[in-house]
């Protein structure tokens, strides 16, 4: 089973998340991934932000669990370093391991639900606080 740990970051009504284009479809999905042996889910959700998006994070708690190829967790957290942008996981430096592009994008809460956000029971959460 693929235990997956990922982070929500609201800031001013906006959600940080990595605009992925592949096989000529365009989605959107929080950052976030494959939790390594011998780290917990917290440790990998940080890690994650970094790799991902190029940010140092706080988790101020478990938003939600999704079941999906295995277990995805879901931490809220809070930027408290780096900057968006400056990834520099594998998703950015591997191209034969990963395809299409990957970009961090700010969309705003309100324009969440017109978009192709992956998984739709995380964005159905933060548009109902």
């Amino acid at each position: 089973m693929r235990i997956r740990s990922t982070v929500v970051i609201v800031e001013n009504d906006k959600v940080l998340l990595i605009k992925r284009v592949k096989d000529s479809k365009t989605y959107y999905v929080f950052p976030g991934g494959g939790v390594e042996q011998g780290e917990t889910i917290e440790q990998a959700a940080i890690r994650e932000a970094f790799e991902e998006v190029g940010v140092h994070v706080e988790l101020t708690g478990l938003l939600c669990e999704v079941p999906f190829n295995g277990l995805q967790y879901y931490f809220e957290a809070n930027i408290i370093g780096g900057v968006v942008g400056t990834g520099v996981g594998e998703e950015y430096t591997n191209s034969v391991a990963y395809s299409g592009t990957y970009e961090p994008v700010w969309v705003a809460s309100k324009q969440l639900s017109l978009l192709d956000v992956r998984p739709i029971e995380v964005v159905k959460i933060i548009t109902s606080k």
